[in-house]
């Protein structure tokens, strides 16, 4: 199966999001993982779904400016790049 380029929106479940992109590289494709509509919340869970990126060489990139501090900030037309870019789009 050929590489694909998959760009994880994590729009309503920030968790959720980190455990599918962190499960998606076990088929050896390239991803992305973009946290929008507002920050991560600071629970056990989210925690525990961070260390998930951590161990699958995933750095989350952010539409969300609070979070610009830690993450990468990518505006509208960086966005739009991303999905553009990318040959499949998971929205959760």
């Amino acid at each position: 199966m050929a590489e694909k380029t998959i760009l994880v929106l994590a729009r309503r479940d920030h968790g959720e999001a980190m455990r599918v992109a962190a499960g998606l590289t076990i088929a050896g494709h390239k991803l992305r993982l973009v946290f929008m509509t507002g920050p991560v919340a600071e629970t056990e869970a989210n925690a525990a779904h961070a260390e998930l990126l951590e161990l699958s060489d995933i750095v989350p990139e952010t539409t969300v400016e609070a979070m610009a501090e830690d993450l990468a900030l990518l505006d509208a037309g960086a966005l739009a790049a991303a999905i553009n870019a990318s040959d499949i789009i998971v929205n959760l």
